[in-house]
């Protein structure tokens, strides 16, 4: 694993779980070390490395944001101040997006990714969206949300769909929210998801919110690792429409129902657990964990108890 992979990096103790093998052993102690290049799914289909670093534009202003993201151009779009938008802005391939400080990003709306590649979005505030926060859609592929503080939208903070793909979310902060995390919009889309939507979950914190953290359709594998689930109100993960879920060594606390295999007029999905930690929770729901696919990439998994140490110093904004 390279040094800049340190998002469930530890001691030189660490073990590695790769595709396929066993789990050696989980790493003891805290490590939130912001890393430089995602781990997952988002490193896997040539990588994602966002816009140049070397083109880089500091936007202070809607209509200046606004043509930023939309250009053609690969850059790096930096956001200083809290902007208030209206509607959702498109981010065009090739872009990183990333906040100044602690309290820089978008009120009032939200990001759209739509058929494109190559996208980063990091350490930004997004709240009060009238829509979603972030949607990503329309075989999107290689994107990384990481590190960023969500909360008080209309619909969803972080949705996946139409066939997206190669994504990791991590980092993030979400709280005073409903509907969270979506991967898969509908029960009617199979043809377009089905060997797609595959994404990995790591160190984000789902402080108070209620559901979707994610609600799954379709995808296999989606990983679900070292997460803060605290004070949720309906329930944690849900796997349906026969999709892939595999939760692992994730923190719940005053969680009723940390995973669920059916919610809504959905058809089950399959979910395996592997030893996640509670503290004043109800029981997993598993179903054909032979069936979830393998995780196809090499990770160091952190120990269960101290997830929430971890992500709770780790996660949102100010921290990269």
């Amino acid at each position: 694993m390279s040094p800049s992979r340190r998002t469930v990096l530890a001691a030189a103790t660490a073990g590695v779980l790769a595709a396929g093998t066993g789990l050696v052993v989980a790493q003891s102690g805290p490590a939130f070390a912001a890393e430089s290049s995602p781990v997952g799914f988002a490193s896997l289909n040539g990588g994602t490395t966002g816009g140049s670093s070397s083109t880089v534009v500091t936007v202070t202003s809607a209509s200046a944001l606004k043509s930023a993201l939309s250009s053609s151009t690969s850059q790096t779009v930096r956001i200083s101040g809290l902007i208030t938008i209206s509607g959702m802005y498109s981010v065009a391939s090739n872009k990183t997006v990333i906040g100044v400080g602690s309290g820089s990003g978008i009120t009032g709306g939200g990001f759209n990714l739509s058929g494109v590649k190559n996208v980063i979005i990091r350490n930004l505030v997004f709240k009060n969206a009238g829509d979603d926060s972030i949607n990503v859609q329309e075989s999107t592929t290689n994107v990384w949300i990481d590190h960023n503080d969500l909360s008080n939208g209309y619909d969803g903070l972080i949705d996946i769909k139409r066939g997206s793909d190669y994504i990791t979310v991590s980092w993030n902060h979400l709280h005073n929210h409903d509907k969270s995390m979506l991967l898969g919009h509908s029960d009617d889309n199979s043809s377009q998801d089905l060997g797609h939507l595959r994404v990995t979950y790591v160190h984000n914190w789902f402080d108070g919110t209620n559901q979707r953290h994610p609600r799954v359709r379709f995808a296999n594998p989606v990983h679900v690792l070292n997460n803060y689930y605290s004070n949720i109100g309906s329930y944690g993960v849900a796997s349906t429409e026969n999709a892939g879920v595999y939760v692992e060594r994730n923190y719940f606390e005053n969680v009723a129902n940390p995973t669920v295999t059916q919610t809504g007029d959905s058809d089950s999905g399959n979910l395996k657990v592997l030893n996640n930690y509670k503290v004043n929770s109800g029981t997993e729901q598993v179903r054909n964990g032979a069936s979830v696919a393998a995780i196809p990439y090499s990770y160091t998994p952190e120990a269960n108890s101290s997830v929430k140490a971890t992500v709770t110093a780790g996660a949102g904004t100010g921290k990269i």
